[in-house]
């Protein structure tokens, strides 16, 4: 066999291994982002109704800082590079060899950071926008409905879209140091509880 066929036959292992856990993600991202939509969709709503109007404001802006946290983790990981955490990893430095994870795992966490909690937080914030619309409404104001929720809908985006434009300039300029932070999270995670959120082996 000539070894250009043996190239060719080394790429096609190479794809179907590398295929595989990445199909499995996307029928695991499918289930996680139905099962954690109906939980925190759940847990906001039966919040909302109970709180006062303060509070729902609260737990409004919540939920939108959290898609903002999770969209700047999700930029900073696929803009950060390798090198300085195998630096940190050789020097054994909590948090390095994680770090490493994170980067290789790059497209899964901005899979999940970016589409499954940043869509599952904008579907959210707009269920308990339209929460705190009902409970205003039901103050008996004489604001019309249609201003009130145009109003708090038009709020909601611009902090969302805001914080996400500022979040991901601060992503690419301090990629490394968001990386360390959160890898520093798994090392705890990992050394406190024995919680393994990436194989050490790819391809498991």
């Amino acid at each position: 066999m000539s070894n250009l066929s043996k190239n060719n036959n080394k790429k096609i292992t190479c794809k179907k291994n590398n295929g595989g856990p990445k199909a499995r993600w996307i029928y695991k991202v499918l289930v996680l982002t139905f099962g954690l939509s109906v939980f925190f969709s759940f847990i906001s709503e039966t919040l909302m109704d109970k709180l006062n109007l303060i509070l729902s404001f609260f737990i409004l802006s919540c939920i939108v800082f959290i898609g903002i946290i999770f969209d700047i983790i999700g930029i900073a990981v696929t803009s950060a590079e390798e090198t300085p955490f195998h630096a940190m990893a050789a020097h054994k430095i909590p948090g390095g060899k994680e770090g490493v994870r994170l980067i290789r795992n790059a497209d899964i966490v901005s899979n999940f950071c970016n589409d499954v909690i940043g869509d599952i937080s904008g579907i959210i914030s707009g269920a308990a926008g339209a929460s705190i619309v009902a409970k205003i409404i039901n103050g008996k104001n004489d604001v019309p409905e249609i201003i009130i929720s145009t109003l708090i809908a038009g709020t909601i985006s611009t902090i969302t879209v805001g914080g996400k434009a500022l979040g991901k300039s601060l992503a690419i300029k301090k990629s490394k140091e968001i990386v360390y932070k959160v890898a520093y999270i798994f090392h705890f995670l990992k050394k406190r509880f024995g919680i393994e959120l990436f194989p050490q082996k790819s391809g498991k």
